[in-house]
C-alpha cells in the first residue's frame, strides 16, 4: 500500500519530465524491447510496467495491443499517464511493496528506474514483488546504469527547453558511496498574465500578446540513484526467485544511441 505521506521528488517536476524526455529514451531502446522482450510475448499479453513514470514506454505497449498496468510512486507522473492513456490501468504504489490480484504474462522497468532504489535490500524487495506478480516462466526486462554511465556526471548544468517550460539539470557521482545525485531546477510559464506593477520573481520576463509580463514558477527537485554492480543485480534477482538471467550490453541489445553507454539490459524469467 502506498504511504499517504510520501512525496516523490518527481512530483514537483512531473510536467518537465513528461515533456522533456518524451521522445528521447523510447526511440533509442525500441530495438532492445523488440529483440529481448516483445519477442517473448503473446498477442494481448497482460504486462506490468513497473516504475512507469508518465507513461512514455507504456504508450508503446498500449499501441501494440497489450493489456497494461502501470505502477509508479509519483502521483503527479501517474496523473499525466492516466490523462494520455485511458485504456491502461495505472496504480500509485511502491514497487518494493505491491501485489496484484492476477499474475502478469510479463513485466518491465525501463529508463534506469530501479537505480532509484538506494539499498540492496530495496532492490531485492522490488525484484521479489515483481517475481510474485508474474506467472511461472514469464519474462522480466529492465535496464540499469553502471558506474561508466554515472562517471559522466561531472556537475555541469544541462538545459532542456520546451514550449512553456525551461529546465536545468546536473548530475554528481560519488565513487566512495556509489551514489548519484541529480539536481533539477525548472521554470514553468503560468497561463495567466501578471500586471507589471505586481511584484514577482521570474528568471526572465515573457512578453505575451497583450504586452504584459507573465509569471514563471520555479520548481526544484533532487533525485538520487544507487550504482550497483552486475554481480549485485544478479544476486538480488536470484534471491528474489528468478531462475534464468540473461545480461546484454547496449550493442548486444541493439542500442547504438549514446543512451546505451554504461547501461546494462537484463532479461530474467520467473
Amino acid at each position: 500500500m502506498p504511504d499517504p505521506d510520501f512525496v516523490s521528488p518527481y512530483d514537483a517536476i512531473a510536467t518537465l519530465y513528461h515533456r522533456a524526455w518524451d521522445d528521447w529514451y523510447l526511440p533509442a531502446v525500441c530495438p532492445a524491447l523488440e529483440r529481448l522482450f516483445f519477442s517473448e510475448l503473446a498477442s494481448g499479453a497482460r504486462l506490468l510496467d513497473a516504475c512507469c513514470g508518465s507513461g512514455h514506454v507504456t504508450r508503446e505497449l498500449v499501441h501494440r495491443g497489450f493489456n497494461v498496468t502501470g505502477l509508479d510512486s509519483s502521483a503527479s507522473l501517474i496523473a499525466h499517464a492516466r490523462q494520455e492513456l485511458p485504456d491502461a490501468t495505472f496504480v500509485v504504489g511502491d514497487v518494493r511493496d505491491c501485489s496484484f490480484p492476477k499474475p502478469f504474462d510479463g513485466a518491465l522497468s525501463t529508463f534506469d528506474s530501479l537505480n532509484h532504489l538506494l539499498t540492496n535490500d530495496d532492490l531485492r524487495a522490488a525484484f521479489r514483488c515483481v517475481r510474485l506478480a508474474l506467472r511461472a516462466g514469464a519474462p522480466f526486462f529492465f535496464d540499469m546504469n553502471l558506474e561508466e554511465a554515472y562517471e559522466l556526471d561531472l556537475g555541469e548544468w544541462m538545459k532542456y527547453e520546451r514550449e512553456g517550460c525551461l529546465g536545468f539539470t546536473r548530475g554528481i557521482y560519488s565513487r566512495a558511496t556509489h551514489r548519484a545525485r541529480t539536481e533539477i531546477v525548472w521554470f514553468e510559464l503560468q497561463g495567466a498574465p501578471v500586471k507589471r506593477d505586481r511584484a514577482f520573481i521570474a528568471p526572465a520576463p515573457n512578453r505575451n500578446q497583450e504586452g504584459t509580463d507573465s509569471l514563471w514558477r520555479r520548481r526544484d527537485a533532487v533525485v538520487e540513484e544507487q550504482c550497483y554492480t552486475v554481480d549485485e543485480i544478479d544476486e538480488a534477482l536470484r534471491k528474489a526467485g528468478f531462475s534464468r538471467i540473461d545480461r546484454f550490453s547496449a550493442l548486444e541489445a541493439g542500442v547504438s544511441h549514446s543512451i546505451g553507454y554504461g547501461r546494462v539490459f537484463i532479461r530474467a524469467f520467473a
